[in-house]
């Protein structure tokens, strides 16, 4: 499979200026689903960084990108049972990190429609995250509003990548846009 590790959303019209804008970063490739592109990034906190620096200088720098989603774990799926067990198991590694935090998990589904629901999975993976959080003697809390943490599960037909976005991170990059 091929490892991606960002997913970009972008505004109509907007692919040509996001190929240039992310291509110096690394590898861009057009997805089958509209205004969604993957990125293959040498360095994504560079990245990051980077584009950062451009928009205190120039705010209008990216206003072709609705969204951009930095990715560090990937796997694929082919059904919703094994979507579950995998997303699971890597929420499951994040508890030291929402220990005694608020979160919720976001997730943002391209395909597989009628197999997944996004909701219901969102639900299911955060009880996942809250009973491993209480067997680690550390509760965590689901919040909406100004959560400490937000878990974001992005699903291009049959792979899927997943994130943790610390509120400072959201802060510190507007860009990343997980609603």
């Amino acid at each position: 499979m091929q490892e991606w590790n960002a997913v970009i959303s972008v505004h109509e019209h907007g692919f040509r200026q996001a190929i240039n804008v992310f291509g110096d970063f690394g590898e861009v490739k057009r997805t089958d689903f509209f205004n969604v592109l993957l990125l293959r990034a040498r360095d994504v906190n560079q990245m990051l960084e980077t584009l950062r620096e451009r928009t205190l200088k120039n705010p209008s720098t990216l206003s072709f990108l609705a969204r951009l989603i930095p990715i560090t774990h990937t796997f694929t799926f082919d059904s919703a049972d094994e979507f579950e067990l995998k997303a699971g198991e890597i929420l499951i590694t994040w508890t030291q990190h929402l220990a005694g935090k608020s979160f919720y998990v976001r997730i943002r589904r391209r395909g597989f429609k009628g197999k997944i629901s996004s909701p219901g999975e969102e639900r299911l993976l955060d009880v996942v995250l809250l009973e491993a959080l209480k067997k680690a003697g550390a509760p965590g809390r689901i919040s909406f509003q100004d959560p400490d943490a937000i878990i974001a599960i992005e699903t291009i037909g049959t792979w899927a990548g997943l994130t943790l976005v610390m509120r400072e991170d959201l802060k510190r990059y507007p860009f990343i846009r997980l609603d």
